[in-house]
């Protein structure tokens, strides 16, 4: 049974390497965008504390300690009012007494807890209690009755300025305790935060590291592979089997790379049948496309080229000059599959001044059509002036006589396979070589498919088949 390690890896494996560092770089972002969100929220929350405390808190202690200073003004001018009967002194108290009502709205509008809030909404009574203590002294001592007021004052006045001391003082030490506890929590998710973020950054840079070494390791082993099997190729060592067990863009190489290295040993052994003329593949080559597409069963078409007239031009001009224009004949045809792929469309040299052509009827027989059209004025510059002008030259024929030779012309013959006709190509090339003798029986260049024969002349053909044929038999 597959391990939970080996289904990843083959999952892993079944990955572009795109798709492998884009994961890495998301997981690694991933990790990033945690221990940042984790950051922002933990400054946040600290914010929100730190915003607290300056905003609330202080102000609450700041408030607290002004209205006691206003409340000990107000018991000053109380006392100083008992003595002196001073009416300035009278409004000095309801001024105080408005600054302390004033400072207390101003604290309420602060978000308190529910202690302070009890606290400030008892004060509040007291406040008003103390003002109409203080407005009863004022009419008694108008009235003249100084003792009762004393009396007032020292015992009701006293106890309310003692209370609002004490709930005043008592906001003082719930908000000075609420600073030291926020400013501890301050501390300590502060610390947290700290921790909490090194730790998922190192964790990042762990991960971050361990995914570019397992990413690297993955992609230069299979790389290193192929720049050995690359050498051993260069060296001309071709028996070189890359294993592609995954489906990345490294596999997609490898398997691309063992398909070159079967292709080059099919080239090598190719290129020793070459023509050593014109670099072509020669009758090996040859065989062994014709046999390969016989057995597919696909439809082809094989035309054998050949020069008329060739060996009399050779004894008088040369074999050098010979070979120069089968050269020519190469390089017209290889031209004219150049834009072709080369699976569709092969070109041989059999040997001499003969060429084959196979690949699909319609490009094979458009190929055909060219070179009789291209060759004749091609042809001429290998002539003499005065020999391509008469359209003849003198020569000795087979015989040894002396007369008039035609220049050299081209002839080609078409033999298609529509998947079932030919059952080796040795017999398929015995089919074109027999319709070539009758294209070379036609006057000038020209090509000649099998649908183009006359009833007699395709009778003729077929009949030299089987005598052919029996004569084969015979000798067997």
């Amino acid at each position: 049974m597959q391990t939970c390690r080996e289904f990843f890896c083959d999952e892993a494996m079944k990955l572009t390497i795109s798709r492998k560092l884009l994961l890495g770089y998301l997981l690694m972002a991933l990790l990033t965008v945690v221990a940042s969100a984790y950051a922002l929220a933990s400054l946040q929350r600290l914010s929100s504390v730190a915003y607290n405390i300056t905003n609330n808190h202080i102000s609450v202690m700041e408030r607290s300690k002004k209205m006691l200073d206003i409340l000990m003004a107000q018991e000053r001018a109380e006392k100083k009012y008992l003595i002196l009967k001073d009416p300035e002194i009278e409004q000095i108290f309801w001024h105080r007494s408005d600054e302390f009502l004033e400072e207390m709205e101003l604290m309420r509008r602060l978000v308190l807890d529910e202690r302070t809030k009890a606290s400030v909404t008892a004060v509040a009574a007291l406040q008003n209690s103390l003002k109409k203590s203080f407005a009863e002294e004022v009419q008694l001592i108008q009235s003249g009755r100084f003792d009762e007021a004393g009396a007032i004052s020292e015992t009701r006045g006293r106890t309310l300025i003692q209370e609002m001391s004490s709930y005043l003082l008592n906001v003082q030490k719930n908000a000075d305790e609420t600073i030291n506890n926020e400013m501890n929590l301050i501390a300590s998710q502060g610390l947290t935060a700290v921790h909490l973020t090194l730790g998922i950054g190192l964790l990042s840079l762990v991960l971050g590291i361990t995914l570019a070494l397992i990413i690297t390791r993955n992609i230069s082993r299979p790389l290193q592979q192929l720049q050995k099997a690359a050498g051993m190729i260069a060296e001309g060592n071709l028996d070189q089997k890359i294993e592609a067990r995954r489906d990345d863009e490294i596999g997609a190489l490898a398997k691309s790379f063992d398909h070159m290295t079967q292709r080059l040993k099919v080239l090598e052994e190719l290129n020793l049948d070459a023509s050593p003329l014109t670099g072509l593949p020669g009758n090996l080559a040859i065989e062994s496309r014709i046999a390969g597409l016989l057995s597919k069963g696909e439809i082809f078409s094989l035309c054998q080229v050949d020069l008329d007239n060739f060996k009399p031009f050779a004894d008088k001009y040369g074999y050098a000059w010979g070979s120069e224009v089968i050269k020519e004949v190469a390089v017209l045809l290889a031209g004219y599959i150049s834009g072709v792929k080369p699976q569709e469309t092969f070109l041989g040299h059999i040997g001499g001044d003969d060429f084959v052509v196979i690949g699909r009827p319609d490009q094979v027989e458009s190929i055909c059509q060219r070179l009789v059209a291209d060759f004749e004025p091609r042809i001429h510059s290998f002539y003499e002036e005065q020999d391509a002008q008469n359209g003849y030259f003198i020569g000795r024929n087979r015989q040894g006589i002396v007369q008039k030779l035609p220049l050299i012309t081209v002839t080609a013959a078409i033999v298609t396979d529509d998947g079932s006709r030919f059952r080796s190509p040795l017999e398929m090339a015995r089919k074109v070589a027999q319709l070539k003798e009758y294209a070379k029986s036609l006057p000038g260049s020209n090509y000649v498919h099998e649908r183009d024969l006359p009833d007699e002349e395709a009778l003729q053909l077929e009949n030299l088949q089987a005598l052919a044929e029996a004569d084969n038999a015979q000798r067997k």
